[in-house]
């Protein structure tokens, strides 16, 4: 598949139905799925709504109709007004390996940056080697304990980017 054939875009009200059920799809095949992770957020149902605010957007990857991942932007609850969270970056399983993730990841931060923020933090799982890589390849730093107020206290691993850095 290439990526030509794909579209990057906001979220609609008709794509609600198609991003829960990645979100409920993805997370428990990487063990996601108990109290603490983000698939129990009350957004999930209604991520248009949650992401209809100032300074929020969830975008969708899309081929021939159909989303097949996902990714948003949001403050980051309970911390610094300057700093974004990456929120629930997903992608089906035949949309991973081709380079989407790098595309939608570099176009949430751009959108990061020019909503105002200073730092993006980002928070995963040990299992998540892949995505992990991916961002340290695309400048984030691993951090120590959590930021902020996101009561998903099963995440085991948290990083930052500063925006002010070029993308690589």
């Amino acid at each position: 598949m290439s990526t030509e054939a794909l579209t990057l875009r906001h979220m609609g009200p008709q794509d609600d139905a198609a991003v829960a059920d990645i979100i409920r799809t993805v997370m428990p095949e990487f063990g996601a799925d108990g109290p603490g992770f983000a698939i129990h957020d009350p957004e999930v149902s209604a991520m248009t709504a949650a992401y209809a605010r100032p300074r929020h957007a969830y975008f969708v990857v899309e081929r021939s109709g159909r989303v097949i991942g996902g990714a948003g932007i949001a403050p980051l609850e309970g911390g610094d007004p300057n700093v974004c969270e990456l929120r629930k970056m997903y992608f089906l399983p035949e949309a991973r390996g081709l380079g989407l993730g790098e595309r939608l990841l570099r176009h949430c931060l751009e959108f990061a940056r020019e909503a105002g923020f200073r730092t993006c933090y980002l928070e995963t799982l040990a299992g998540m080697t892949q995505a992990q890589k991916l961002y340290r390849r695309m400048g984030f730093e691993p951090l120590d304990a959590p930021l902020g107020n996101t009561g998903h206290f099963g995440c085991d691993h948290w990083y930052t980017r500063d925006l002010s850095l070029p993308l690589t």
